[in-house]
């Protein structure tokens, strides 16, 4: 078995005890320190944790996996890896707390091939709004999770107090992320470039900060780096790495890729998603073009011939070849920081590969 399959088998079942543990209920008669909970009222909450495992389940795991990659490349000990190990899943529960409340936003029916958690809430209490307080509540418990999953893990590791640190502002840079991702949902189309400028920065806030540049900073952090040159190394590797990884999700959307285990494309061009490629494509476009684009995205609604006309016109504007070449320029400067970090040979080449899962279509190029 690889290690990053092995990480994998142990990363799975963690994040499964971790959040019974942590978004756990106690029982009838409040062994667990806290008040009985009203019998009237159980099945309620046991409905809603048990939400928490499923919604839990699935998805790739590069953070972790990026995180355990990194805490071993960097010297991390193999007695205090299981602690890593809670720290990575730490990270995945925090992701799927932010997913819960990001599909309440954007008020999505799936999540992973199966409905999102508020619409599961929704129909086991058969009333929608209820539903999706459940579903906020969810997102709610499972951040609180996180955090003692994350704080418990850093006593067994180097510099805790810096660990639950980083940890913290990861948190707060996804929720301004989520702030700033809004406000360019409102942003003008008719000026491409400060739309360009503006989604960038939500990538960086939104994106980056947990995908890519905390799973480096704690593992380095628990490694015994110091933290101001842990915070260094993570943030040069990590930055171009975590807009490269959004930029290519996003041109994903529109052409598709062998690895999207079936993600529909179109989907950001029919929930009218102020997009990088919608802004290069605004500003490459004719007038006309740019006219056509533009009133389809202020429209309330697009349609399928909206979709197909949309993705024709980011491809022959040169939007998706100017995000290609974007995503490009990301993963040399990715490519350019891990050469500075000074590794030995089989160090550098475990963590390039680790980053290159982000960024599979130009990695392999």
């Amino acid at each position: 078995m690889c290690t990053t399959d092995a990480d994998r088998s142990l990363i799975e079942p963690r994040i499964a005890e971790l959040v019974a543990e942590r978004a756990g209920v106690p029982d009838a008669s409040g062994a667990l320190g806290g008040p009985a909970i009203p019998s009237a009222c159980r099945a309620m909450l046991d409905a809603v944790v048990a939400q928490g495992m499923t919604s839990s389940e699935g998805g790739k795991r590069l953070r972790a996996l990026l995180a355990l990659t990194a805490y071993d490349v960097f010297g991390g000990g193999p007695a205090s890896r299981p602690a890593m190990v809670d720290m990575a899943c730490a990270i995945e529960v925090f992701q799927t707390a932010a997913l819960v409340h990001d599909d309440i936003i954007d008020d999505s029916d799936l999540r992973r091939g199966r409905p999102s958690a508020h619409r599961a809430l929704e129909t086991w209490s058969g009333a929608p709004a209820i539903g999706r307080g459940l579903g906020l509540m969810l997102g709610d418990l499972l951040a609180t999770a996180c955090v003692d999953i994350a704080n418990s893990a850093a006593g067994g590791l180097a510099h805790s107090s810096a660990l639950v640190s980083a940890f913290l502002t990861m948190q707060r840079e996804v929720e301004i992320g989520q702030v700033l991702d809004l406000a360019v949902e409102q942003a003008s189309l008719d000026y491409p470039q400060a739309l360009v400028e503006a989604s960038l920065g939500v990538f960086r806030w939104k994106t980056a900060s947990y995908t890519t540049i905390a799973p480096l900073e704690l593992a380095l952090l628990a490694a015994g780096v110091d933290p101001d040159d842990a915070r260094a190394r993570a943030l040069a590797v990590g930055e171009p790495l975590g807009l490269a990884f959004q930029l290519e999700d996003d041109l994903i959307d529109v052409v598709g890729s062998s690895r999207t285990s079936g993600k529909p494309v179109g989907g950001d061009i029919r929930e009218g998603k102020r997009t990088v490629l919608l802004a290069d494509a605004l500003d490459m476009a004719s007038r006309d073009e740019a006219d056509e684009l533009a009133a389809m995205f202020r429209a309330p609604a697009r349609d399928e011939a909206d979709v197909r006309r949309a993705i024709g016109l980011f491809s022959s504007t040169g939007a998706v070849a100017q995000s290609h070449d974007r995503i490009a320029r990301l993963w040399r400067r990715t490519l350019d920081a891990i050469d500075g970090l000074g590794l030995d040979a089989r160090p550098h080449e475990r963590l390039v590969h680790a980053c290159a899962r982000f960024v599979p279509d130009v990695a392999e190029r």
